[in-house]
Parts: structure tokens; sequence; C-alpha cells
């Protein structure tokens, strides 16, 4: 890529992103597009423009994400997102204050040697960009002195990490202590999940079993338990009744319309009752999904009680009458072998993975060790085409590879475009296809919370991105040149990879541009999801229920939003020394992260569930590997270079090590579990411990009427043999 390539790229995507940053200002102005544009604000009942009319100018957004506070994004999307955007601002503020040491010394020092104008073949670039390898370290001789700057630079980035990391880690302790003290009443906290329970003794039912054993350890605070059962049936059954619900619903509607447009009887729709609605006899619909309605309802209560009372499974959830004892209980070992009553903290009731609550102690660890060797063969094999795709799609390559094509991308303007973008395209293509089999394989790991499932799968993504990423694309963008020389002198490996660092710094630059200016522009805009929302509503919504299914925003998908964030601070810190000139685009991808994301934390995602912050662990045992590569990186490369002093790194990562076991140690324990000091707090008011159970109840098990007494086997107060439930 040449350097006016490289201009042409840059103001391609700020191009791109001042276009949907417009489109944005235009389309969210309009009363039609509220929903879209402002649906969590909507969905708490307020004004989708903040101060009515005269807010909507092309900055109000921007002075709006701006003035917000943290408060703010805690009371619109809760804890968790305030947690997110400390971990946006302690990137952010790493890049900062290292930038301003690192720009102001290391360029000058750089640009000013003449090791790139002495050698033009020392770079991967082979003369084609040497102004930006005048401003690397590929442009300082080996063995200078002027190296001495670039490796006190290693420190100072290392210093920073470490004391912003600290304060944010200290940040987030304070934010999700004080969350789990509010006198709100939140279920979860008077609840735990017990899993692993032994065999039933023969003449008692796993309820019984299960209220006898906590009863006899907790006399006074004990509550009433809920066991699981084997819901397969009743959950088909509730789908088929729901799906009736929302066809009625939907028929309705269709016979309201009809009614508005014509005469006041209307049309009633009609139906076939055969495969598809293809054919069978022509019924009237409302009728129709009436009866159907008034059947699968009186199925699915006889199904409810036979579930409850005969398909009763070996986990359960447990209520306590106070916060304190129900996180004693979570922390204590109850059982003197490891695989029986297993006691955690109950998740929240909407992030409940019913199905995983049932897998034995021994079963799980299975799993997990399955799944980690999935993911290192995935990681492994998926390497393959990542690096062969960037290894085939740099414009010089693919005219080897297929000379057929000369013709076209020899033309000025298709060439600039391919070199610009054909690479960071073609990865950003491959690693969309991964997060949906992460998160697949992180459930059959048996974990019970959704949560938590996104966490881990949160992780494999970031050593899946980092190995394929980082290392795939700088041994793939230079294995065709380095091949040859490798198979002349084996030996040559490492060097010529360390080498091709600053080489490949042009590569990253233009991934990270491409993702904030175009990736940002395209979060602002909502293009695509204004576009379905209209289809849907115009062609395939005629419901209430079904147009706000159309228009409903979901959560902010950390899933794959904390691993890509990772993977630019891993790349920026990493080529921070190497090439200097990375950091304002990592500053820039971080600071329009912040602003576009708070916008859209403050109006449009909707979390779908609360942990407290507990993703803040994952997030900095990930930014800690990150600078833990980038010492390693570091030390490498230094001393391929052969400088003398190298030695002076050897102690950063075992200084990273430490940073890490200590901070650990210190805070980890308070976010696996609530501290009894938290859970001691007053309440404003006494919790209706029923309305707290029966949250916890799978909504196929929520009997149609109100009166329970059907459920006796496991939603009772008082079981067959008298004892408090």
């Amino acid at each position: 890529m040449e350097f006016s390539s490289f201009l042409t790229s840059l103001g391609t995507s700020f191009t791109i992103f001042i276009i949907l940053m417009l489109l944005f200002t235009w389309l969210s102005a309009k009363r039609g597009n509220a929903v879209v544009y402002y649906p969590n604000r909507i969905l708490k009942g307020l004004e989708p423009w903040e101060g009515g009319l005269k807010t909507r100018n092309p900055l109000a957004w921007i002075r709006e994400a701006l003035s917000s506070t943290e408060q703010d994004i805690i009371n619109m999307s809760g804890i968790d997102t305030a947690v997110y955007f400390v971990f946006l601002g302690t990137v952010l503020g790493i890049l900062v204050l290292s930038g301003v040491v690192l720009l102001l010394v290391l360029l000058p020092t750089a640009s000013t040697d003449d090791e790139v104008k002495k050698n033009a073949k020392s770079t991967t670039s082979k003369g084609t960009f040497n102004d930006l390898d005048k401003l690397s370290m590929a442009n300082i001789e080996e063995r200078s002195p002027r190296l001495w700057a670039f490796l006190i630079a290693v420190y100072w980035v290392s210093l920073v990490t470490y004391v912003l990391s600290w304060k944010a880690y200290k940040h987030v302790s304070a934010l999700r202590a004080n969350a789990l003290m509010s006198p709100e009443v939140k279920p979860e906290q008077f609840a735990v999940l017990v899993r692993d329970l032994p065999d039933v003794t023969p003449g008692q039912t796993r309820k019984e079993q299960v209220d006898l054993y906590f009863k006899s350890i907790y006399p006074d605070t004990f509550y009433r338990s809920l066991v699981v059962t084997n819901n397969k049936n009743v959950d088909k059954i509730w789908a088929e009744l729901e799906g009736y619900r929302k066809k009625l619903a939907r028929t309705e509607a269709i016979y309201e319309e009809s009614r508005r447009k014509g005469n006041s009887e209307g049309k009633r729709p009609t139906n076939k009752t055969g495969f598809l609605g293809l054919c069978g006899k022509q019924v009237d619909s409302i009728e129709y999904y009436n009866e159907k309605i008034k059947k699968m309802t009186q199925k699915l209560e006889a199904e409810q009680k036979v579930t409850l009372r005969e398909k009763q499974l070996g986990a359960a959830l447990v209520f306590f009458t106070d916060r304190v004892t129900a996180a004693l209980a979570a922390q204590s070992l109850h059982a003197q072998m490891v695989d029986k009553w297993t006691v955690t903290d109950a998740p929240e009731p909407r992030q409940l993975i019913w199905t995983n609550l049932t897998i034995k102690f021994f079963v799980r660890i299975v799993r997990q060790y399955m799944v980690y060797v999935l993911v290192f063969l995935t990681i492994v094999f998926y390497m393959i085409p990542i690096g062969f795709i960037s290894a085939i799609t740099t414009l010089e390559n693919l005219r080897k590879l297929l000379p057929f094509l000369k013709p076209i991308v020899d033309q000025v303007q298709i060439k600039t475009v391919l070199e610009a973008y054909l690479p960071q395209l073609a990865l950003i293509i491959f690693l969309a296809l991964l997060p949906m089999f992460l998160l697949f394989l992180s459930k059959i790991e048996g974990i019970p919370s959704g949560s938590h499932v996104i966490r881990a799968a949160s992780g494999k993504y970031f050593y899946f991105s980092v190995l394929n990423v980082f290392i795939g694309v700088t041994i793939g963008g230079t294995l065709f040149d380095t091949l040859k020389s490798v198979e002349e002198e084996p030996n040559s490996l490492v060097p010529l990879l360390a080498k091709s660092l600053p080489g490949n710094a042009t590569f990253f630059i233009t991934f990270v541009a491409l993702k904030f200016f175009v990736g940002y522009g395209l979060e602002l805009s909502r293009l695509f999801p204004l576009i379905i929302y209209h289809l849907r509503r115009k062609y395939l919504c005629k419901s209430e229920a079904e147009i706000r299914e159309a228009w409903f925003p979901g959560d902010i998908s950390y899933a794959t939003r904390v691993p890509s964030d990772m993977l630019i601070i891993t790349i920026v810190l990493c080529y921070s020394v190497i090439a200097p000139v990375i950091i304002p685009f990592g500053v820039l991808y971080f600071a329009l992260g912040w602003l576009v994301l708070r916008n859209q934390a403050l109006k449009v995602y909707v979390p779908s569930y609360e942990s407290y912050g507990r993703m803040w662990p994952h997030m900095h045992t990930r930014i800690m590997g990150a600078l833990l590569l980038y010492q390693v990186t570091m030390l490498g490369y230094f001393g391929v270079i052969q400088f003398y002093y190298t030695p002076i790194l050897i102690p950063l990562p075992i200084l990273s090590l430490l940073f890490y076991y200590v901070c650990r140690r210190k805070f980890y324990n308070a976010f696996c579990h609530t501290a009894l000091e938290v859970a001691s707090q007053e309440l404003k008011e006494t919790p209706n411990m029923e309305l707290i159970f029966r949250s916890y109840i799978p909504p196929s098990l929520i009997p149609e009427k109100q009166e329970d007494e059907q459920f006796e086997g496991a939603l009772s107060r008082v079981s067959r043999t008298g004892s408090f439930v």
C-alpha cells in the first residue's frame, strides 16, 4: 500500500462517517423513526427528544452524551453498562497518557534517524511506505543509543496501565457494592441455586428432601424451595399456546383494520386448517384460534400438574427471608463431598438456563475441558484460512495468483479502494462468523446463567481474535515474501517476523480506522435496523405485539463488542512503541466509541440482564493479557534488533503477572460473591417473599388461574409432610 492510498482510505472512511452521522441527524428527527432511535427512552415512558424540538440539531446527541453522568447511565441501562464505560474510559486514559509521551518523544527520535534511507530493503514495505517507516522503529539503526527512548517508553506504557487499571478496579468494586447495598428488593439476593442433589431416600419426594435439608441448617430464615423440573413437554405446549395467542392477536388486528377501512361489520379473516394453511377446511380464524387456545390451555394445565409432581430433577432454587443468609449460604460448603449439595449465588430470574441446572458436577468438568479442546482446535484451524486470506488479499498477491484480474485492479480508482479496504474487510467478515458458535460452546459447558455464558464466550472470542488476527495477520501478511528466505535459512524465521512488525502497522492502522469510522457510523445511524423495521411493519406486522417485536433493540451485545474492543487495545498497545503513529487511531476508536455508545446506552439499547459488574474481572484480565503480550513482543523485538540492554525489559512481564495476582486477590472475591457487610444493609421495605418466589417460576409453569392448589407438589407453602416450604 502506498502512502497516498493510505491517506485516501482514511479520507474515505471519515467521509462515510460524516455521511452516516448526517443521516442519523435527519432520520432520528422524524417521529415515525422514534422507536428505532429512542426505544429505551420510550419504554421508560420518557419523551424521545430530550428538551423537545430545540434539541433537534446535528450536535444535540453529542451534547447530551457528553453532559450525561454515570448515574444517568445506571438509571437508563444499569450497572453493567456503566462498568463498560469505565472500561472504555480506562483504556482511553491509558492511550492518551501513553501517547502524550510516546508521540512527543518517539516520533522525533525515529524521524531524525536514517536507517530506512540507508537500507530501503530493511522493512517489509520495500521502499513503498517510507513516509510511515520513518516514524517507526524501522528507521532506528540496530544497537543505536536512540533505542533507549523506546525502551523507557515500554516502561511508561506499562506504568500507566497499572495505575489506571487499579483505579478502575476500585471504582467498579464500589459501583457493585453500592448497587448490591441498594434498599430496593432484588429477588436474586434472597435466593441460592442448589445443584448436584443426592439420590432421594425411598418414600420421600425431591422437594421434601430439599426442604428438610435446608430447614435443618437454616431453621429461622429458610422460606421455601422451587425444585427444577423437566419442562420439555410443558415448554412445547406453552410455546404452541403462545403461538396461537399471537395468531389470534394478529387476526383480530386484521379484522379491526377491515372494519375501519370498510363497513362497520368488516370482513372476518379465514384460514385453512391443513398443512401450513395451504389445504384443509376453511374456518373463521378468530373462532378457530379461540377454540385452539381453550384446548391448549386445558392441555397445559394437565401437563403442568404432571411436570410439577412427577418430573422433579436434581437441582433447586432455595429462598431465604433475608439477604445475609442467602449470601452466607452461597459461600458455604454444605456437604463433605464436593459433588453433593453444590450451592452458588442465584442468577436473575431472566438469566437462568434451566436445561443446564441439572447437569452433574463431574459432567460439567468434562464438558468444560471438551469445550476448551474444541476452542483450541477452532483457533488453530481458523488461523489457516485467516492467514491465507490476509496473504492473498494484498493487491500484489491477487495480481500474481489471478492474472486475469490485472485489467480491473490496475484501474486507479479500483486499485485505491482495494488496497485500502480488501484485507481488512475480509478479516472483519471472517470474524463475524464466529460469535454464535462460541456462544453455543459456552452454553453446553453447563453454565447456569446467560450473563456467565456471555462472559465465557467473550473470553474465548478475545483469545481467538488475538491469536488469529494479531499473530495470524502478522505471519500471513509477510508469508509469501518470507517463505523463500526461511526455506534457505530456517533460523531466520523469528528475525524476519519481528522485522515485519513495523510494516504490518499500516494494515492495523487501516483496520482500526475502518472499525471506528465505518463501524461506529453504522452503529449511530442504525440504517439496517431502520430498514428492517419499516419493511416488517409495512408487510408483516399487524398487531401491536408484532410491531413492538420489530423495533425492540436488544442489548449492547457484550459477547462480541468487548472482545472487539480488546482486540483493538491489544493491537494499539503492541504497536504503540514500534509505530507510535497508531496511538491517535486507538484514541479515536475509543473516544468515538465512548461518545456513540453513550448515546446508544441512554436512548437505544435495553439491557437483557444485570450482573452488577461481573464482567469487569474478565475485562481486567484481558487488559492484563494485552499488556503482557505487548511486553513480550517488545522484549522479542528489542532482542532481534540486538539492543545490548534488552534484558532490562525482563522484569516487566513478571511485574504484570504480580500486579494481576494482587488485583485478583484483593478484588475478585467480591465479584464472585456478595460481601456480608454489603448484604447486611437495611431494606426500605419488608420484601414480599411470595413475589420473589414467583419471579423464578418458569413462564410455562405459571398457572393460568390465580388459585394454585394444583401446584402442591412444587409451589405450595405446605408439602405433603407438612414441612414449611
